[in-house]
């Protein structure tokens, strides 16, 4: 049994590329931010002064003064007014006559000369004896020298660390808010309208007609889509016995959305693999409410196949103009209809033995899939199934509902029927 995630974390799990761009863009913007502001470094002066001083705290305003500091600024590298290296600064009291002046700088040097600067400057203010605030015998006990702090590595990787925490937490707080709220698991999808998934699958993505056309030509699924297709035909109540013999024809609208590109390429890729199993196949795209979305494929279907086409002789592909397709060529007609998501609407197309739709995953949201639902039931047509395009590779959900037991109908076999003999 694989663990099953809260929902919010497989919504993160799922923006896996928008979160790790936005961690990607907090670590660059926490090593840009270390190298555009520098971590500071500290060095300190210490002034000793007379027993006989004024309060300590009166000299401590003194050396932050602006006399002081006016005189000391043209000496300093790391400001250009007095406020600007009031910032800088920081003068305290060590004893009651001991002052000690730091001062940062973005660099060691920077630092010294700064806290060197103020002290001299605060001897030269206080020592004359007409001194502005009375005559003090101070003097430097220890010049700045070393400056302390924190290394441009270590800053660089704290910042670093936490710009990518801070991406983190914006990139989930992102996919969290936008309340995504599009289907991506097999189960999600089944039970927003309570239809099974009969097949999941990874589909082709033509760009344009010729693309549409080698999908017509070559298509071949691997071994567990081709099981996949066989189950899906098989239950949607296709009998052998009418497949081969070509007793009345068997036919299934694949309804999806124009803004679901990729599911487009379902009912080709189902038409192609069940005429590459000897089964008389019919491809038609008929009128469509989103004309524009079909253009390359209908030009397709339109045009001859190549010289060096291998598709199957059982496969014919017709472009329509009305709902009538005049001639039933197949056992089975496969037909196309793409529908506008904000309003959807069958055009006049043929009627069909089934009707099944095709969603890529994280394409449709709840609401959408009941509407197209809805527009099918309003239209005389039971959806039957549920095909998925490209499933997500984590998906472990099989997007089967539960059915009440039914009593068992027997059904005539084949020795080399449909459900037994693939040709793969």
């Amino acid at each position: 049994m694989s663990l099953r995630l809260p929902r919010p974390v497989r919504t993160v799990r799922h923006h896996k590329v928008l979160v790790s761009v936005m961690v990607l863009l907090g670590l660059f913007g926490g090593v840009g931010y270390t190298f555009l502001n520098p971590p500071l470094r500290t060095s300190s002066a210490l002034i000793i002064l007379p027993k006989s001083a004024h309060s300590i705290a009166t000299q401590v305003v003194i050396a932050q003064s602006d006399p002081v500091l006016s005189a000391a600024l043209p000496k300093v590298s790391v400001a250009e007014t007095v406020p600007e290296l009031r910032r800088h600064l920081h003068v305290r009291s060590l004893t009651s006559y001991v002052l000690s002046v730091s001062a940062m700088g973005k660099t060691a040097a920077a630092a010294e000369a700064t806290a060197n600067a103020v002290a001299n400057s605060y001897i030269a203010y206080v020592v004359p004896k007409r001194s502005p605030v009375g005559s003090t015998q101070a003097r430097i006990l220890d010049p700045a020298t070393d400056a302390t702090g924190p290394g441009l590595i270590p800053a660089l990787l704290i910042n670093a660390l936490l710009g990518a925490l801070i991406g983190l937490i914006l990139a989930i707080v992102v996919v969290i808010s936008r309340n995504d709220r599009r289907l991506r698991e097999r189960d999600d999808i089944a039970n927003s309208i309570g239809v099974p998934v009969l097949a999941s699958l990874p589909v082709s993505h033509p760009a344009d007609a010729a693309d549409w056309t080698r999908l017509l030509d070559s298509y071949k699924p691997g071994p567990v889509d081709a099981w996949q297709l066989r189950t899906a035909l098989q239950q949607l109540g296709m009998a052998d016995h009418t497949l081969y013999r070509g007793e009345g024809g068997f036919s299934i609208a694949v309804l999806s959305f124009a803004s679901d590109v990729k599911a487009l390429a379902l009912g080709p890729q189902l038409a192609v693999f069940a005429a590459s199993q000897g089964i008389a196949t019919e491809l038609v795209l008929g009128p469509q409410q989103d004309p524009n979305v079909t253009a390359a494929l209908r030009a397709a279907c339109a045009s001859a196949p190549s010289p060096a086409s291998k598709r199957s002789g059982l496969l014919r592909v017709k472009a329509a103009n009305q709902g009538d397709i005049g001639d039933h060529y197949g056992a089975l007609i496969i037909s196309v209809v793409v529908l506008d998501v904000e309003e959807p609407k069958i055009p006049d197309t043929m009627r069909t033995t089934a009707t099944v739709i095709g969603v890529s995953a994280a394409a449709s949201t709840a609401e959408q899939m009941a509407r197209i639902a809805v527009v099918a039931a309003a239209d005389n047509r039971e959806v039957s199934g549920i095909l998925v395009a490209d499933p997500e590779p984590t998906d472990r959900t099989n997007g089967r509902i539960p059915r009440p037991p039914q009593s068992v109908r027997h059904r005539p076999t084949r020795s080399k029927s449909f459900a037994t003999e693939i040709k793969w």
